[in-house]
């Protein structure tokens, strides 16, 4: 009998094995593109965006995956990745039903597939010996259209789908949509200042023509050719009549159009540092907004303690210091349009001393806010920041105002024109153009064939943003040189709204939801609260101090002129009791600011304990507790039931 039940559970474990390789065989072959994504954003998920795009795909396009494969198992962090870029294309490949064409490629060293890799532009990673690490892709058409990812870096590996998809969507689409830059500030590089020389574009801009044709237009252009799309105007400073007439004739007749403006713009300042600068240009299109509904509050600029960015500065002692800036804010999701569909997945976004837009309503006009700041938010003159050294003196004066400000909006509807005088006339050569038009019956060609609109036959469709500073790479990507290539890690979704906004211009919304999946900032909003009572009641105090300071230097200059005869300059019984005072005072003020500073690190690290225990002891514990709670019920019940065996 005991024979029998060890051969019965030899044989049972020995066909749990058998079974056991035959499910993963069958599962492995069967269900290996059955997948269950369970992180928050979705990011093994291909977007409904990345599905438009494939399903709209009329010719097929082809992809090649090169990969170093024995290279990539030598380094573990990359050969997961480079698993997870294979996965990817094959859904891809999956989801397009044949109008995608995959190709894997193992470039070993001095082999045709790794010439071909060259030639086609990818660059490889020297490792030890004269191994070459190659991970890149190469896109191609029908046409024989090519695209390239040189490397597929890590730290962009959050972004890749964008990458991809960007790629599958250049492809099918080899025509470009055009836009017109109109800027007073060097966004597409140029001359800098000495001893820079030449400086290369703002990443926003590279990021603009990898998927549009980008004109450049003259600050002066009396017309906007009728092939460009939308116009981009950034930091529109002392435009000319004729070009002011320029965009509301483009608007009112189809055109689209994205407007960055800027009471105080930081990056308008060649050859100063950031932030404690002097005098900023300032921009506005007033004359074009009141017609729109729209207004820049002038000499106006928005701060916000509750989403301020923390910079460093030097004090007048040359120490370092770190405070928060409310100028420069990092927005969170929170604070954008959730239901348009240029802010409606966002990461956060970096703005620098942005102003203010302020709605009127207008009949047939609609003003959409896209991004707005918190209710902390204060209103500052921008003359203030002329003459800021300090950070802090912000912090002092702050007041939160109750009310969230209006940094992006978008204007549709019916429109009028801001010129219902017609075309305005500008000096003798528009005198002598105006009589040739009498004299001929005609005009020259060009704007003069265009007859003036008054109104917009179709709903107009246009973005302001009151600022220019985050456009700047400093505010929001870092630029790093990888054997050549300028790899872009942003660090804010800057660029991503940048070319949201200039999609949905266009009308094509399809790259928005992936482009949109970007880094997502998640702060203890609690520890920065904390931390934000106890910087005001520390501002306080440190202010209490500075007023006590000049209190007691006006006494002590009083005293001065007090004093007579030859001994002016020996201090008397009343200025060094005056004095001995102040440092007391002083003393004791600045015990009250340490105990500040030390309730600030007590509640920081009490409160941190706290969350730790909860998101790593608590559940494990609940867990134990339960495991415990459940082994003793079934303890207990053995022993009843044993008891009641024993009974009968």
């Amino acid at each position: 009998m005991q024979t029998g039940r060890k051969l019965l559970t030899t044989t049972s474990l020995g066909i749990a094995v058998v079974l056991l390789f035959a499910v993963n065989m069958f599962s492995a072959a069967s269900f290996k593109t059955a997948r269950v994504d369970l992180t928050e954003s979705k990011l093994f998920t291909l977007t409904q965006g990345t599905r438009n795009i494939l399903d709209q795909l009329e010719d097929p396009i082809t992809l090649r995956l090169f990969l170093s494969q024995k290279e990539a198992t030598r380094l573990p962090g990359i050969n997961s990745y480079a698993q997870r870029v294979r996965e990817l294309l094959e859904q891809y490949a999956r989801i397009a039903e044949g109008k995608i064409r995959l190709s894997f490629i193992d470039p070993e060293p001095f082999s045709e597939e790794e010439d071909r890799a060259v030639a086609y532009g990818l660059r490889g990673i020297g490792l030890e010996g004269d191994a070459v690490f190659y991970f890149g892709m190469v896109g191609t058409n029908s046409v024989d259209d090519q695209e390239v990812i040189p490397f597929f870096s890590p730290n962009r590996e959050e972004f890749v789908e964008h990458d991809v998809t960007k790629v599958v969507y250049q492809l099918a689409n080899p025509k470009r949509r055009i836009i017109g830059i109109l800027s007073s500030l060097p966004v597409d590089g140029g001359m800098g200042m000495p001893p820079r020389g030449m400086t290369a574009p703002w990443a926003v801009m590279e990021q603009v023509r990898q998927l549009f044709e980008v004109t450049t237009l003259e600050p002066d252009t009396a017309s906007i050719p009728e092939d460009i799309d939308v116009v981009m105007i950034v930091h529109p400073k002392g435009l000319s009549e004729l070009t002011l007439y320029a965009v509301d004739q483009f608007v009112l007749r189809g055109g689209r159009a994205l407007i960055f403006v800027d009471p105080h713009s930081e990056s308008d300042q060649p050859g100063r540092a950031p932030m404690l600068s002097g005098a900023s240009g300032s921009s506005d299109l007033a004359k074009l907004f009141e017609p729109w509904g729209l207004r820049l509050a002038e000499g106006k600029v928005a701060g916000d303690l509750r989403v301020a960015e923390q910079v460093r500065y030097s004090d007048n002692d040359g120490r370092a210091v770190v405070a928060e800036y409310p100028l420069w804010m990092s927005l969170p999701p929170t604070q954008f349009n959730s239901e348009d569909v240029v802010t409606a997945e966002l990461g956060n976004l970096v703005f620098a001393t942005p102003g203010i837009l302020e709605t009127e309503e207008r009949d047939g006009l609609r003003v959409t806010p896209l991004v707005e700041t918190t209710p902390d938010a204060m209103a500052i003159d921008s003359a203030q920041l002329r003459f800021l050294n300090d950070p802090t003196m912000l912090l002092r004066q702050y007041q939160a105002g109750g009310q969230k400000l209006v940094l992006a909006a978008r204007v549709s509807g019916k429109a009028i024109t801001a010129f219902p005088e017609g075309k305005p006339v500008v000096g003798e050569e528009q005198k002598d153009v105006g009589e040739a038009e009498t004299e001929s019956g005609e005009g020259k060609g060009g704007e003069e064939d265009v007859p003036h609109r008054s109104e917009s036959q179709a709903d107009i469709n246009v973005i302001v943003v009151a600022d220019t500073d985050l456009l700047n790479d400093r505010f929001w990507v870092r630029v790093q040189n990888f054997l050549g290539n300028r790899i872009l890690i942003p660090s804010a979704a800057n660029g991503n709204f940048v070319i949201n906004a200039l999609e949905s211009l266009l009308g094509s919304n399809d790259l928005i939801s992936v482009r949109s999946r970007g880094r997502y900032s998640r702060p203890f909003t609690k520890v920065a609260e904390i931390q934000q009572q106890a910087e005001l009641e520390f501002r306080q105090k440190e202010q209490e101090l500075l007023n006590r300071l000049r209190d007691t230097e006006n006494k002590l200059l009083e005293l001065e002129d007090r004093k007579q005869g030859d001994d002016g300059v020996i201090l008397n019984a009343e200025q060094q009791q005056e004095i001995e005072k102040f440092r007391l005072e002083k003393i004791r003020i600045r015990k009250e600011l340490r105990s500040v500073r030390h309730q600030l690190h007590r509640n920081i690290e009490s409160l941190d304990s706290r969350m730790k225990f909860l998101n790593i002891g608590l559940m494990p514990l609940l867990i134990g507790t339960g495991g415990v709670f459940i082994g003793l019920q079934r303890m207990r019940r053995r022993r009843d039931t044993h008891a009641r065996k024993a009974e009968s």
